[in-house]
């Protein structure tokens, strides 16, 4: 199946992310804290100058920890300063509800490639868009899987993002929060630039373009050897 969006690899497991792009699948890596959590990453600064030395020519999304603009711009800067691929991942909001454009735009203005994270909403995709610098470029993150996961169709918020983000120039927008494999073909159809996969649901892509048919052999079989291996049987009157 042929498509237009990126794919990137959203994790903080190296050994995930050197197994995927050892098998060409994904453009980029995206991380965040919830992420490096789950991973037990201890030393974040560790792991950010192996991964980039890792993937030195590839994209590569970290975030900043920080919650007043003053700590976001300190540590934007350290982050930004990591390779030349990286891009800062900065929230739309801070967890006061008070916005973060300030802080995206003197990074913006400065030349830093900004990821605006943790969108939901199109009044904060416009947020975003209006804060980037279009020399510069940057990353619209929407997350539609979290959209998703209230009940609400996020097809119809990631069309208006798309026409929203590319009114101007070198603004790409992201699919984030990917929940499954057919969220690669929505990324795909609502003109989206990128979507960021978990290593669980990239390795599922191999199946797109499979005959549904052979979808239901291959089910059954998996449900024979799991019953031999069980060594279940169920009596029955001879």
């Amino acid at each position: 199946m042929k498509l237009n969006v990126k794919v990137y690899s959203d994790g903080a497991q190296l050994d995930d992310m050197k197994a995927v792009a050892a098998k060409g699948l994904v453009e980029g890596f995206t991380t965040n804290p919830s992420l490096m959590k789950a991973a037990g990453i201890t030393d974040y600064l560790a792991f950010a100058q192996e991964a980039v030395a890792t993937f030195p020519d590839q994209s590569i999304s970290f975030e900043v920890f920080g919650n007043t603009p003053e700590r976001m711009l300190a540590e934007a800067k350290v982050l930004a300063g990591l390779g030349e691929h990286v891009a800062v991942k900065v929230p739309i909001i801070r967890a006061s509800g008070d916005d973060n454009t300030a802080v995206i735009t003197a990074l913006s203005d400065a030349g830093v490639q900004v990821n605006v994270t943790a969108i939901t909403t199109l009044s904060e995709v416009k947020l975003a868009v209006d804060a980037l610098n279009p020399k510069t470029g940057g990353i619209v993150s929407v997350f539609a899987g979290r959209v998703a996961d209230t009940g609400v169709d996020p097809l119809p918020l990631m069309k208006q993002s798309a026409a929203l983000c590319h009114a101007k120039a070198n603004v790409e927008l992201l699919w984030a929060s990917t929940r499954e494999s057919i969220n690669v073909v929505q990324a795909d159809e609502t003109g989206c630039d990128i979507i960021t996969v978990p290593p669980k649901i990239l390795n599922k892509l191999d199946k797109f373009g499979k005959d549904a048919f052979q979808v239901s052999v291959d089910t059954v079989k998996t449900f024979d050897q799991d019953i031999a291996e069980l060594g279940f049987t169920i009596p029955v009157a001879e």
